[in-house]
């Protein structure tokens, strides 16, 4: 079974967002023109109560970021047209820590990821969403050390800036990531 797994397109992620990156509303809106084609759907959130280090004053881009999808704050939706609504699951990530991969997060229910997809009898998992160089990245190869099957559908990522998300494709075709 083949699922999709949309990372982090979220408010504080797309243009006029704390760390928006370019295109990320044409994202949204090709992700919900996409979501009738699946079975099982499940979304990725970065969910920030007091992520630590993860927030400064003065950020890094690397380590350390401007304050971004604080929980409670209109930058921590998925960004319209997609709702939590319209996927099986939302998993949110980094509460108390930095967090990029879906992987590291959890359902509303506490149950990680991986074990929610093998229980629908995924196997196999195409990924979009935001940011290519960083959260996408992680949860691809995440989910390649997972075992599942990914394919990486280019046309719904966007990156922070061209030479890391290069990086990050290259990273990922070299785990035996389908850029398709």
């Amino acid at each position: 079974m083949r699922a999709l797994l949309v990372v982090d397109v979220q408010e504080d992620f797309v243009e006029g967002g704390s760390l928006a990156v370019q295109g990320g509303t044409e994202v949204a809106r090709g992700v919900h023109a996409l979501l009738p084609a699946y079975e099982v759907t499940v979304a990725s959130a970065d969910w920030h109560v007091d992520p630590g280090g993860h927030f400064s004053d003065t950020p890094d881009y690397v380590d350390s970021w401007p304050p971004h999808c604080v929980v409670g704050t209109d930058g921590s939706r998925l960004r319209a047209p997609l709702a939590d609504a319209q996927f099986d699951a939302v998993v949110r990530k980094g509460a108390h820590a930095a967090a990029y991969s879906a992987f590291e997060g959890e359902t509303a229910d506490g149950q990680a990821l991986a074990d929610w997809l093998r229980e629908r009898g995924v196997t196999e998992l195409d990924v979009c969403g935001i940011a290519t160089d960083h959260c996408v990245r992680a949860s691809v190869l995440d989910a390649v050390a997972a075992g599942f099957r990914v394919r990486l559908l280019s046309h719904l990522v966007r990156g922070v800036a061209p030479a890391t998300t290069e990086a990050a494709l290259a990273a990922m075709a070299a785990a035996g990531v389908e850029v398709v």
